[in-house]
């Protein structure tokens, strides 16, 4: 069903750098960015109502949208594994969450990434094409630059990000290609998955990070809206899928109603004491993380009541294994799809249902079960992914509660040394187990230290 190949072409601009470009620190890291012009016709698809689960063709359209493009240079870095994330359009501009939360492993690594504009929104800053000019997206911050983009809707974005992740395979022949997409992104991702890649057969493995329990329609309902129906990933994949899920994904986000079993090729990883955003994500924006020492990312990624520009009214998520778990989610989901080797299986979160339904707690506030990390295991605050304020936006931060130091002293009467013996020993067992990469074991341990030594502080 795949229409002629796209055409590929170098951008041009007038800001003279591509929207959501890497800070020039990053080029210091041996990467070069690139920006393409991505044009061609694509599909809309329709289900097919005489074969439940087969899709067919509905309309064709033309299209130009972009890709971003970060290498590492010299070429003779790349590991082979390029990932592809579908840009996030929540704020109906393009924005790669993925890249934020992973750029760590990415970097070091020797990872190539691309993120492909393929909804309207990033284009156009509005959910249907526009009469007349663009509102904002893409068109709108620089007309010199992404004057000529076009996008004739939603409908076509599944066969475009097909056509992406093809062209993206000529740039880097015999590579392997992750697809990626963060919380809007992984709904419609899953829609791809389901429907979309057995017959594009575009990419080698699939990251759904934070998706929630429904998945997107072939046909957008005019005006635009969302099927609450719960979604599981189709029985028989084709290729490996790691989903990847907080606390407020599985019950704000409903991911609970769609839960299902891990199979040959899916695996589901539940992380205890994590948020759909975090200040990890809210830091990572504006800073290189990779270069940050202990006391400086402490700092920054420290409990407060801002983030995303937001003022919250409650203290966020702040602790960062959101981040270190996503890092080993990519790790082995691409040894996945060059070797065959599987991610470990996940124990999930303990869930008691409603209505509504709930996680298990212990007698702390923590969650029971799910992915457990040092700071489940040796905590100092209550971690969770559950709001205390029910807002559009403040529902996704969940919330950080730290102990009092009476409930301190009673863990750790040793102070310091018996925190941080705990919380090494934590750290061990969970890079024992596949869920933190040894890579990132010192880094850990010395922002649990910093961490802990700036709270002390504290009168």
């Amino acid at each position: 069903m795949r229409t002629a190949l796209p055409d590929l072409q170098p951008s041009r601009g007038g800001r003279g750098r591509p929207f959501g470009a890497a800070r020039n620190e990053d080029a210091d890291h041996g990467y070069i960015e690139e920006e393409y012009l991505l044009s061609g016709t694509a599909t809309a698809y329709r289900d097919d109502p005489a074969e439940p689960g087969q899709v067919g063709v509905r309309a064709h359209a033309p299209y130009v949208t972009r890709v971003l493009v970060r290498t590492p240079e010299p070429r003779e870095r790349f590991n082979g594994t390029v990932v592809v994330e579908w840009f996030n359009v929540s704020g109906f501009m393009d924005a790669g969450v993925e890249w934020l939360y992973t750029h760590t492993e990415l970097i070091r690594g020797g990872y190539a990434w691309v993120g492909v504009s393929a909804q309207c929104a990033g284009v156009t800053g509005s959910a249907l094409p526009p009469d007349g000019a663009a509102p904002g997206g893409l068109k709108a911050w620089d007309h010199d630059r992404y004057g000529t983009l076009y996008h004739p809707g939603d409908d076509y974005s599944y066969d475009i990000f097909s056509q992406a992740g093809h062209a993206i395979a000529e740039l880097f022949p015999g590579a392997r290609l992750i697809a990626a997409g963060v919380s809007l992104a992984a709904y419609r991702l899953t829609t791809y998955i389901n429907k979309i890649d057995p017959i594009a057969r575009a990419y080698h493995g699939y990251l759904t990070h934070s998706r929630i329990g429904a998945a997107s329609l072939l046909v957008l309902p005019d005006p635009p809206q969302m099927d609450p129906r719960p979604v599981p990933f189709r029985d028989d994949l084709r290729v490996p899928v790691l989903a990847l899920l907080t606390e407020t994904d599985l019950i704000t986000l409903d991911y609970l109603s769609a839960r299902q079993p891990d199979g040959p090729c899916l695996r589901v990883w539940e992380i205890a004491g994590t948020a759909h955003a975090d200040t990890y994500s809210d830091a990572a924006a504006s800073h290189d993380m990779t270069r940050l020492e202990p006391a400086r990312m402490a700092a920054a990624l420290a409990p407060r009541e801002r983030a995303a520009g937001f003022e919250l009214g409650h203290t966020v998520n702040a602790a960062p294994q959101h981040h270190y778990v996503a890092n080993a989610a990519i790790h082995h989901l691409a040894r996945w799809v060059h070797d065959g080797t599987p991610p470990p299986h996940a124990p999930r979160l303990d869930t008691r249902p409603g209505p509504p339904p709930a996680i298990r707690r212990d007698g702390l506030g923590n969650a029971l079960g799910g992915i457990r990390t040092p700071w489940m295991d040796a905590p100092t605050a209550v971690l969770t992914g559950i709001s205390p304020n029910n807002g559009l936006i403040e529902r996704l931060f969940g919330q950080t509660v730290p102990f009092t130091g009476a409930t301190l002293a009673q863990l750790y009467p040793g102070g310091a040394g018996d925190y941080l013996a705990a919380f090494g020993a934590a750290t061990d067992a969970a890079v024992a187990e596949g869920f933190l990469l040894e890579a990132d074991t010192n880094e850990i341990k010395d922002l649990a230290a910093a961490a802990y030594q700036a709270e002390s502080r504290k009168p």
